[in-house]
């Protein structure tokens, strides 16, 4: 079985989480812009993580067009989804939430988002994310 961390991050912090939901999960550790369909048809289960931008919305360069080309491959598939932000209330997570959703994909727990930097409970929570990625 093959599961893959998928991230796109620009301050570090998003990159710590996906290193820490790789590690809880034993999975292979992606950028957004090594990400493509043919490997999302590969994977069984993939964790995703990307920080919230702008007006709340995912990184609109890279993450964003790697997401909407991969969702048809990822569809009945199990996923996670990860980030941080910097401000706002979420709002990006849960509109990422209804996109996996109505794309077809099975989230298989709740996300995990943080404020900011990731502090040692929130790492934690990742490798727990990452191990019931695995274990879904």
């Amino acid at each position: 079985m093959e599961l893959a961390v998928v991230y796109w991050s620009g301050t570090g912090h998003t990159e710590a989480m996906a290193k820490a939901v790789a590690e809880g999960a034993g999975a292979t550790l992606y950028t957004a812009d090594e990400f493509t369909p043919a490997k999302a048809a590969e994977v069984d289960k993939v964790a995703m993580g990307c920080p919230a931008m702008g007006s709340e919305v995912l990184e609109e360069s890279e993450f964003q067009p790697m997401f909407d080309t991969c969702k048809d491959a990822l569809k009945g598939k199990k996923a996670v989804l990860f980030g941080s932000f910097g401000w706002g209330d979420g709002e990006w997570m849960r509109t990422w939430e209804d996109d996996c959703r109505a794309a077809g994909i099975e989230l298989a727990s709740e996300s995990v988002i943080c404020q900011d930097d990731p502090d040692d409970d929130v790492l934690n929570q990742c490798r727990a994310l990452g191990e019931a990625l695995k274990n879904a």
